[in-house]
């Protein structure tokens, strides 16, 4: 974090703390789930051909092999934690899906550290 010293974010971030970054694979696993009825007529909730655009675009364009911290235009002035990521994806996919119909973004950074976001207003805000 750009407001915290180093010794801040030593003790904040632990091993994750390495001023020229550190690297994840986040899993997408579940990673966006739609809750909206089944349209009669198609038989779907959405069509999938267009789900799997927006996703690309919301997700894969701007993250996928990036440097969050160097590459991201919004991590320039926020935190690439799991949490900010899930935020991220979240309003991105927001601006892209019909309205009402984004349920939750899930983040998987590893096993035991998943984040489940649902549009809640962020502490930074």
């Amino acid at each position: 974090s750009k407001s915290l010293s180093d010794e801040e974010n030593l003790k904040l971030f632990g091993k994750c703390n390495n001023p020229n970054g550190h690297g994840h694979n986040y899993k997408g696993e579940e990673l966006t789930s739609i809750l909206t009825h089944i349209d009669p007529v198609s038989g779907m909730v959405m069509n999938l051909t267009e789900l799997k655009e927006y996703l690309q675009e919301a997700i894969m364009d701007p993250l996928d092999h990036k440097n969050l911290d160097k590459d991201v235009p919004y991590f320039a002035e926020v935190v690439s934690t799991t949490e900010n990521v899930a935020v991220f994806i979240w309003e991105n996919l927001q601006r892209l899906l019909p309205s009402g119909i984004l349920y939750k973004v899930k983040v998987c950074e590893t096993d035991q550290n998943v984040v489940v976001y649902k549009g809640e207003e962020t502490m930074a805000e």
